[in-house]
């Protein structure tokens, strides 16, 4: 859970989780919607998904990140229940 945390403290890996709740992309997509390079995407979408925060498929020869929210879900479960909720 720590490495989880660690991943969202980037305020680019939330703005990156924020768009992949909303469809699957390409870290090309994701760089387009970004003022920064397609290898520092990449970069922190390696973060992200060794975090488990997002999973990648392979197509053809693209690939393909989406949110893994069975995983955030998680996260979210543990957190409520350290504020008691």
């Amino acid at each position: 859970m720590g490495c989880a945390f660690k991943a969202i403290s980037d305020e680019r890996r939330r703005m990156i989780l924020k768009i992949l709740g909303k469809s699957d992309a390409s870290a090309g997509e994701i760089a387009s919607k970004f003022n920064i390079s397609q290898p520092t995407v990449s970069n922190h979408l390696k973060i992200l998904k060794e975090a488990g925060l997002i999973t990648e498929q392979k197509i053809k020869q693209n690939r393909i990140y989406s949110l893994n929210r069975t995983e955030l879900r998680k996260i979210i479960e543990r957190i409520e229940e350290l504020i008691g909720r």
